[in-house]
């Protein structure tokens, strides 16, 4: 079956797609699974699409789009997985504004039902030379240099709470900083759905080169996917060159995206150059920090986020032994705050 689709979501932006598509009715049921299908109705909130360029358009009834099936467990948008079987016709649901396609089980009020897809089959790419018989596309295969560093370059870890807890507004801040001092930056995120929104506003604030887990294959982190991912991440980073790197960790310290075995490493937390946390309130702060340091052994260098957005919360931060700085209302300080702690590691290893 041969279609022309109308709009290519982000999540499939490394398979380099066409809008001329042949799909094959016999569909793979798994992760990164690459399929084309049909919007169904018409959304006011959340009904937008970013594209392999990361520009986001607006989804219409009747539009044919390209995403990939994936899973989601977002607190505050929606919860969906991939069905045991996926075949043409079936309605499935777009749980992402990067095209992340699965079956929702849950989602947030404020938000409202996902979009329903009618599945039309999966997509064929034609790799071989000369050859009519197609493979079917998935995001298995990494784009990652295969030249790795010997070991992971200085790194910036921004955690959070939760999502919308401020973590790309202060992972800017700092890679604004880094740049402006004559460092060579790489952004990335380690955890969350994909969507390169985030990475490219750190590429906007001055990142040469930026990262994500769909770079390794994958429209989604988990337990059993996040580690490995943030490994090949940060070791490609380092095959660049760059001095350091800012890498954001989608979701929160206690989600479903693998962010607790990241943290669990020790190797990749050796190589922390500082550990930001970004919390929306004085609670979050608390059970934050002493979380870290419990169940993990992390020192939080800095606290950021909605936490800090005045003196109150600063000054609570600050009585719990830890600095504040907040990326909205003094972005100076915690790029110098953050700048000093990365001069200060390569000092001692130099």
């Amino acid at each position: 079956m041969r279609i022309h689709v109308d709009k290519i979501a982000s999540v499939t932006r490394n398979l380099k797609l066409g809008k001329r598509l042949t799909l094959a009715a016999d569909i793979q049921a798994v992760e990164g699974a690459v399929i084309a299908a049909r919007v169904k109705g018409e959304k006011r909130t959340y009904n937008q699409l970013e594209d392999p360029h990361g520009r986001m358009s607006t989804l219409h009834d009747g539009d044919l789009i390209v995403g990939a099936l994936g899973r989601r467990r977002a607190l505050q948008g929606y919860e969906g997985s991939v069905p045991e079987r996926v075949a043409p016709g079936d309605t499935l649901h777009l749980l992402n504004l990067g095209g992340v396609i699965g079956l929702c089980s849950s989602h947030h009020p404020e938000l409202g039902p996902p979009f329903e897809l009618e599945v039309l089959g999966q997509v064929l790419t034609f790799p071989d030379f000369q050859s009519r018989k197609g493979k079917p596309a998935t995001l298995a295969a990494p784009v990652l240099s295969e030249k790795a560093a010997a070991a992971f370059p200085p790194t910036i870890f921004v955690a959070g709470t939760c999502m919308n807890a401020g973590k790309t507004a202060a992972a800017c801040v700092i890679v604004r900083a880094l740049t402006r001092a004559g460092l060579r930056v790489g952004a990335c995120k380690l955890t969350g759905v994909s969507l390169m929104r985030d990475v490219l506003a750190m590429k906007d604030h001055g990142a040469t080169i930026g990262l994500d887990f769909t770079d390794a294959g994958l429209p989604s982190t988990g337990p059993e996917s996040a580690l490995p991912a943030a490994r090949s991440i940060l070791q490609a980073l380092g095959a660049h060159g760059v001095d350091v790197v800012v890498a954001e960790t989608g979701d929160g310290i206690l989600g479903e995206y693998g962010v607790q075995q990241i943290l669990a490493d020790a190797d990749l937390m050796q190589s922390s150059a500082a550990f930001v946390l970004c919390a929306n309130d004085p609670v979050g702060v608390a059970g934050g920090l002493e979380h870290l340091k419990a169940d993990y052994g992390i020192t939080v260098d800095l606290v950021a986020g909605p936490a800090t957005d005045n003196g109150v919360g600063v000054r609570f931060v600050e009585s719990l032994g830890t600095a504040a700085a907040n990326a909205r209302r003094d972005p100076a300080a915690l790029g110098a705050s953050v700048l000093a702690l990365v001069q200060a590691r390569m000092a001692v290893t130099a």
